[in-house]
């Protein structure tokens, strides 16, 4: 993939905003960008982590009682930590401060756990076409300085529906979602969702991997300049 931005975006949701946001903000201590309107009683609370977006989608109404995604950790490297230090948010959402170098983690890191991790593996590595992490034997990826570790869980429950609470989906910025939209099916990617433009903030789509996780393929304004006229 051509990316227009070297890492990763992480997205959750959330009905319990101001604990979220104390949390975040002050335990964890990413900083607060701003605020975006979704619409369907949405409202995105997006916060600056070291260069990539975290993103706290608050739900107006209440969130279908889902099982978690496959999205289990997000690992934050953390200056000054010569181990681990785990943490939960108050939606139980698990989140871990890890000494830089960690993983291969320069920044942030995603573990996501998986029924099969060799399709997983396939996906990541020829689906999507990203390079493994050398040291950690064929089981994470680089996406920009971005980590995703696999991980067998045997609770891993696959297809769930995009919006429910706690960790749901990441985002990868790239410069040209239709074409790398078709290539990701063509190699053996299962589409989420076709791409769509959103006024002239972005076109994005929604890519599925194996156990039906949400990854969302973003050409944004911002990044990559005017959006070129489509008919949706």
């Amino acid at each position: 993939m051509e990316l227009a931005k070297p890492r990763i975006d992480v997205g959750l949701f959330t009905i319990n905003l101001e604990a979220m946001l104390d949390f975040w903000q002050n335990e964890v201590g990413i900083p607060f960008d701003h605020m975006l309107p979704l619409g369907n009683g949405l409202q995105q609370h997006r916060h600056d982590l070291l260069g990539s977006v975290l993103k706290i989608n608050h739900a107006r109404n209440e969130l279908p009682a889902l099982a978690p995604s496959g999205y289990r950790e997000l690992l934050i490297a953390r200056e000054g930590l010569s181990r681990p230090r785990s943490l939960t948010d108050p939606d139980g959402n698990r989140v871990t401060l890890v000494p830089p170098g960690l993983y291969g983690i320069t920044r942030i890191g995603l573990r996501l756990g998986v029924r099969d991790v060799n399709a997983h593996r396939r996906f990541y590595a020829i689906a999507l076409g990203l390079p493994d992490v050398p040291e950690q034997g064929g089981d994470s990826f680089y996406c920009g300085d971005s980590v995703i570790l696999l991980e067998k869980a045997r609770d891993a429950v696959p297809d769930l529906p995009f919006e429910g609470p706690g960790w749901r989906y990441i985002t990868i910025q790239i410069r040209d979602v239709d074409r790398e939209h078709a290539a990701i099916l063509a190699r053996g990617g299962t589409e989420g969702r076709p791409p769509q433009t959103l006024g002239k903030v972005a076109r994005i789509s929604f890519i599925r991997d194996p156990d039906g996780n949400w990854i969302e393929m973003s050409q944004r304004a911002s990044l990559v300049g005017a959006l070129p006229e489509q008919a949706d």
